[in-house]
């Protein structure tokens, strides 16, 4: 009987391990990524991501919804650092959404349900095309969700720049539109 409790000890402190195991690589990441990675422009048009390799180290076993949380807070922290509202956090989510399906396809089935995906485990090119694939996914979210934000924020803008001609042209004989 008194060993049960300490597995039950064991098993919350390897919980708090990988959970603050997760919290260091969420820092390191989103400050390389704020700090160094925002300032690169690389042929003054491309800064590198290098926040999605977070999303690439969980584990095949990592619970969905930690993922989720994971990718949403890390995304959220580039977006407030970069200007850009809601879009890398949108991305990155939908990016952690995916990953499990699509990691499915490049592993055998009979894997470990632990397995994190690396270059020992998956090979050289299974990995890259693996990588590939979640970065284009990343990049085409990112410019989906960008461009959407850009025709909202337009869209608003020229309503409120309609509203103020249509103002200001009552009673003083503009024509309305």
């Amino acid at each position: 009987m008194a060993e049960r409790p300490i597995k039950a000890e064991r098993k919350n402190t390897d919980m708090t391990v990988g959970v603050l195991k997760t919290l260091g690589t969420f820092l390191v990441f989103l400050l390389v990524q704020v700090l160094v990675l925002n300032h690169v422009h690389l042929f003054d048009s491309a800064t590198p991501l290098l926040y999605i390799y977070m999303v690439l180290l969980f584990p095949r076993n990592y619970p969905k919804w930690g993922m989720l949380v994971w990718a949403f807070a890390l995304g959220i922290g580039v977006d407030m650092f970069s200007n850009t509202p809601g879009v890398a956090a949108a991305s990155l989510t939908l990016v952690a959404l995916l990953r499990p399906y699509l990691l499915e396809l490049f592993i055998q089935r009979e894997s470990a349900e632990d397995l994190v995906p690396s270059i020992k485990v998956l090979g050289f090119g299974r990995l890259f095309v693996f990588c590939l694939h979640q970065h284009l996914h990343l990049l085409l979210a990112f410019l989906l969700f960008r461009s959407l934000l850009v025709l909202q924020l337009a869209a608003v803008g020229s309503l409120r720049g309609w509203q103020h001609v249509a103002h200001a042209g009552v009673g003083d004989g503009a024509r309305q539109p």
